[in-house]
């Protein structure tokens, strides 16, 4: 199978409010910053692939406010399609474009404006209209059950869970693109608002504004270019059962596409083989569960950029992640880890992570 780099990397800065900003101008400056991180024009890019949510957008077909944005209108026009969902997924489908064998390169573009929406009436439209919705459920009522089941279920405590918010909010701290950039003490996490027990306001990432972008180009083209590039090792992507009929303790879908990706890449001992991870943890909690489920869980150099607990642009999340990982792998992280030589990016999307996908990154060596 013909090798996929990630040859290009571009994300805005992540704000609570971005007011002066559209979607279209969100993902223009992140698709503007990966060409230039690229070194390449608009006219290098074969095709484009956006990720987008109607109810997030607050708009149908959300997609098609950002295409001439990203540069499908340049030239004689791009291919452009459209996934609903995390922009790892996007990435996933950019990637399959290419091992397809019709275009070289493709132009992978998320954006979220959390600012512009109701986080708790929109997802509280993911359940079910007929027995569910009416209960009031949303995304941080139905975490807080995953939640406390987990911590049952593998003997974790909320002290815990504040580690991870402490630790993230350190290397935040340190992020320029991050929205939240203050660290946060044990005693200040542990001390913050409940919100949905066992959830404190600290457990819980922040809605955020922005737009990410990477450029992905097939093996000849990314060797004849040269330039920075880091190496698709492996990938995997699987959904699970709905919210009603799955252990919310557990995570299938996730072991499952860490799986594949692992035997893609070769991998047999991730927490061995796996230098730097990032993972997607909407909640602190989860990053235990997440790491528990790839086989990471005394990895050490997770979620160095601060993670989803510092910035948390919900469509855009996922393709952070990926950045964030290439950015470690070419030794250009805000928090950079020494001796990176492969690393794991992880994205997740739906209710208490419905579906996931697992990318294996790897230097030229």
């Amino acid at each position: 199978m013909e090798r996929v780099a990630v040859i290009g990397v571009g994300q805005t800065a992540f704000e609570a409010e971005r007011r002066g900003s559209t979607y279209a101008e969100l993902v223009h400056e992140a698709a503007s910053a990966a060409l230039d991180d690229a070194g390449l024009d608009i006219s290098d890019v074969d095709n484009i692939v956006t990720a987008s949510n109607d109810f997030w957008d607050g708009r149908t077909i959300s997609s098609m406010a950002v295409g001439d944005a990203a540069g499908a209108a340049a030239g004689e026009g791009r291919s452009i399609s459209t996934v609903e969902g995390d922009g790892t997924a996007a990435a996933f489908y950019g990637m399959s474009r290419i091992l397809s064998g019709a275009y070289r390169t493709t132009l992978v573009v998320a954006h979220s404006k959390a600012s512009e929406g109701d986080g708790r009436l929109i997802t509280n439209a993911f359940f079910d209209p007929v027995c569910e919705r009416a209960l009031g459920l949303d995304a941080v009522s139905a975490a807080a059950l995953q939640a406390r089941i987990f911590l049952e279920h593998s003997g974790k405590t909320t002290e815990d869970c504040a580690r991870i918010v402490v630790k993230n909010r350190s290397h935040g701290a340190k992020n320029p693109k991050a929205q939240l950039r203050r660290p946060l003490s044990a005693r200040e996490a542990a001390a913050s608002p409940l919100v949905a027990p066992p959830l404190r306001s600290g457990d819980i990432a922040p809605g955020s504004d922005g737009a990410a972008a990477v450029i992905l180009a097939g093996e000849d083209f990314a060797k004849r270019r040269g330039g920075k590039r880091v190496w698709v090792e492996g990938v995997g992507l699987c959904a699970d059962a709905p919210l009603g009929q799955r252990n919310l303790w557990e995570s299938r879908a996730l072991r499952d596409a860490a799986k594949r990706a692992y035997a893609m890449a070769g991998i047999n001992d991730p927490g061995r083989e796996i230098d730097a991870a990032e993972v997607s943890e909407q909640f602190s909690y989860q990053e235990l569960l997440w790491l528990d489920e790839l086989g990471l869980a005394r990895c050490e150099r997770v979620n160095l950029s601060g993670g989803c607990l510092c910035a948390h642009a919900v469509i855009a999340a996922g393709l952070v992640r990926l950045i964030e990982a290439a950015l470690q792998l070419r030794g250009e992280a805000a928090t950079q880890a020494p001796a990176v030589q492969r690393a794991l990016a992880h994205g997740q999307y739906g209710l208490c992570g419905a579906s996931h996908c697992v990318w294996i990154l790897g230097n030229d060596g």
